[in-house]
């Protein structure tokens, strides 16, 4: 099994069982050996799950702004969870190829394979809500003629990012590119960072 497959197939799992609980504070039942890279993976979507919905929430214009205002807490705990976790799988993937050579004209990639990860997870989510959206009966024939158009869409990008994922693979296997991974260095979340949270310490 490719690696995009793997993906795929962790991803669409943990996004059907999300939806089978639909609560934002629930905690999930992962079907894989912690430290596993299924693990990370399963993880990583029901990440993007809670926050998907969190943003939902957070958009209702009649929502408590003491309630709002925790949400927003929660998302951007979940954004830093979000970074650590792709930043692991990255990880993963630099020990995995540590003894490949480059290649002497071997290129860097735009962005690592545990980011375009990431964008697949949310692609996961993305085809499951506008599937939902397709499947309504409180809608106009327009509305889900719409969304049939965008989900077929989504449908060819996540084709076409899961083949890109696993060239990338197969080329830093291979030494064809190599990885170089740069942290992202939030700065809002560290106290020592962010003037806001440091120039209260005063």
């Amino acid at each position: 099994m490719s690696f995009s497959k793997l993906c795929n197939k962790i991803f669409s799992e943990c996004t059907i069982y999300y939806h089978s609980i639909d609560n934002v504070d629930a905690r999930p039942i992962i079907p894989f050996k912690e430290g596993t890279i299924e693990f990370s993976l399963y993880t990583k979507n029901w990440i993007d799950a809670v926050q998907w919905h969190l943003e939902d929430i957070i958009r209702d214009p009649n929502i408590n702004p003491v309630s709002a205002l925790e949400i927003k807490r929660r998302i951007d705990k979940s954004n830093q969870d979000r970074t650590d976790l792709v930043e692991m799988i990255d990880s993963y993937f630099l020990e995995k190829y540590k003894n490949v050579q480059p290649q002497p004209d071997a290129t860097i990639n735009t962005e690592s394979p545990a980011w375009a990860i990431d964008r697949l997870s949310i692609l996961a989510l993305k085809i499951y809500h506008m599937e939902q959206e397709v499947m309504r009966k409180d809608v106009s024939e327009e509305h889900q003629q719409k969304c049939q158009k965008k989900l077929s869409i989504l449908l060819e990008q996540k084709i076409d990012l899961s083949i890109a994922i696993d060239q990338l693979l197969n080329d830093i296997n291979q030494g064809k590119k190599y990885m170089k991974v740069y942290r992202q260095m939030k700065m809002y979340n560290d106290p020592s960072l962010n003037p806001v949270l440091y120039g209260q310490k005063s």
